[in-house]
């Protein structure tokens, strides 16, 4: 275990309450604390680690200032939330984080009063705190009484569809709101699309570090000395296509932008909001990810997601891989079938490098296509490809797909259209827990008219099913595969279209039949060797497809063993 960090300020904490009667100056010395015990316990038990450092003096500011648990305070994603658990009476749990009955990497209701909203997806906060805000007026829940809906969400967050319909309409209701609008220009990927472009204008030059508290809007709700700057803001955007003006449009108070690390600022700017708010405020703070931990501002990520590490050097600790992972035989195959097919182009949600397609777009950049946060966008943008002639493999992770599920029966089930589906992260996920676990993702698909639903049983069949699903072109074709590394079997240089709806067996036996339905088959061989050993020889039989089923390789194992098990993950 590694040497603990000396917090005497950090100490004195047990609950927010406790922030209350810390001068300003102590909650500076407090926030360079709060950062050193976050590396510190994610050194220990690996997990997000950038997202938190980036936040960790808007942290201790908004507990500062808010009143928690009365007002609700709404991590976005909440992988950025481990200094709010230790700062929520969590500290002494913090070295749990991501294990068996431990603390979740999340935000979760049931741990605690101080997480009142349960994430782990992106964009949900401004919904949920604009619920809280109007529970509140219609007289909500009365034990702690409702307070102020506070969302912090970040700049990659912003950019799905979800959070403008949520500023929309909270712009339209007008009730007191607070979004803090996390901008570190970083969320997993680089950001893309519009949306970046214009939140990096709206600090061009930086003027938050000449005027302290830069503002093109709320010039009523500063104090008299914010006042002054507010305006010479003005002047220095004037002409720009710039500043809170698409923010003002949807009914917010826009105030910024403002340095998310300098705590005057900070301190000052929600004091002043929360005392003189009527409505809807938008608050947009710069911020760093993995801020304070130089092996993580050196990162490529920031250190979004890191195993266990060494604090003084940042050197993660990981295992030497026995077999390629299944996303990378993904990647793999999937270059293999564009090189001979210029039809094929691949679709992903801000999910470039987990997906493997960051591969695919050094290759064929113009036919790589990352949408950022949007997958419903995602879903039906590879809708229109097919219905142009294109062959587009969309890329996500099961329960990220699930985000565009009417787009995956409206636009691509109903009309027949050959999108392909590449599910990663598909079942069991280990410590990102039940948000993050690909449970569903067979059942919603195989129900919907037309489709092909495949499960790669090792990466071998893996690079099959890609092939498989190049070469369908008669409607809609999915195959899932999960987290981590494969098997270790022996790879073809290219994947062999499948036929549809065609099991195979894998080892004959007798009395007893398995069929498994994806990777849980390695599991399956592993136990009937056990087996072996006591004398019984199951028959082992891969389906590859629950869309459409092998009825005749499924009557004949029911015909021929007194028992039929079957082996599949999800449900």
């Amino acid at each position: 275990m590694s040497d603990l960090p000396d917090t005497p300020t950090l100490d004195r904490i047990s609950t927010p309450a406790d922030l209350k009667v810390l001068s300003d100056t102590e909650l500076k010395r407090l926030a360079g604390e709060l950062r050193a015990e976050t590396i510190s316990a994610v050194s220990e038990t690996g997990g997000h680690l950038g997202a938190g450092l980036g936040v960790v003096e808007l942290t201790v500011a908004l507990h500062a200032v808010f009143d928690t648990p009365k007002d609700r305070l709404i991590w976005d994603v909440s992988h950025q939330s481990y200094p709010h658990k230790i700062l929520t009476g969590r500290r002494d749990r913090i070295r749990t984080l991501r294990q068996k009955d431990g603390l979740s990497g999340f935000t979760k209701r049931s741990e605690s009063p101080y997480d009142p909203f349960g994430a782990a997806h992106s964009s949900t906060s401004i919904s949920a705190a604009l619920g809280f805000s109007v529970a509140r007026d219609l007289g909500g829940a009365p034990d702690p009484a409702l307070g102020d809906g506070i969302a912090v969400i970040g700049d990659g967050s912003m950019s799905a569809g979800m959070a403008f319909e949520a500023m929309n309409n909270a712009g339209h209701l007008g009730k007191r709101l607070f979004v803090i609008l996390n901008d570190n220009e970083m969320s997993i990927a680089e950001p893309v699309g519009a949306l970046s472009s214009y939140l990096s204008r709206l600090y061009a030059g930086e003027p938050f570090q000449e005027l302290k508290a830069a503002a093109k809007g709320a010039v009523s709700l500063l104090p008299p000395p914010f006042q002054e700057g507010a305006k010479r803001a003005k002047e220095m955007l004037k002409g720009m296509t710039v500043g809170g003006t698409m923010f003002e449009e949807l009914g917010f108070s826009y105030v910024g932008p403002i340095d998310g690390h300098d705590m005057d600022q900070l301190l000052s700017v929600l004091r002043t909001v929360k005392t003189r708010a009527t409505g809807p405020v938008l608050i947009h703070a710069i911020t760093k990810k993995g801020k304070g931990y130089a092996p993580a501002e050196r990162a490529i990520d920031k250190g979004h997601a890191t195993g266990k590490f060494d604090v003084l050097t940042g050197k993660q600790q990981k295992a030497t891989p026995n077999a390629p992972s299944y996303t990378s035989v993904f990647a793999k195959a999937l270059l293999a079938e564009a090189a001979a097919d210029d039809k094929i182009c691949a679709v992903t949600a801000a999910m470039p490098d987990g997906t493997g397609l960051n591969l695919f777009a050094e290759r064929y950049g113009s036919r790589c296509f990352d949408v950022g946060i949007a997958e419903q966008h995602g879903v039906t943008f590879s809708a229109g490809l097919a219905a142009g002639g294109m062959k587009p493999f969309c890329a996500m992770y099961s329960t990220f797909l699930q985000r565009g599920y009417d787009q995956v029966v409206h636009d691509v089930a109903i009309q027949r259209l050959p999108v392909r589906f590449a599910i990663d992260r598909a079942g069991l996920v280990g410590a990102d827990g039940a948000t993050h676990a690909g449970s569903f993702d067979t059942a919603f698909l195989a129900n919907l008219p037309g489709f092909v639903v495949m499960a790669a049983a090792d990466e071998a069949e893996l690079m099959h099913m890609v092939a498989t699903a190049a070469a369908h072109d008669e409607g809609p074709i999915a195959f899932r595969y999960p987290r981590g590394e494969g098997v270790g079997v022996e790879l073809p240089e290219r994947g062999t279209p499948l036929e549809i709806g065609k099991g195979r067996i894998v080892q004959n036996g007798a009395r007893v039949a398995i069929l498994s339905f994806g990777t849980r088959l390695d599991a399956v061989k592993t136990a009937c060797e056990s087996l072996a050993q006591k004398g019984i020889k199951p028959t082992i039989a891969d389906a590859r497809f629950a869309k459409p089923l092998d009825h005749d390789l499924i009557r004949e194992l029911a015909a021929n063993h007194e028992a039929l098990i079957t082996i599949e993950e999800g449900a």
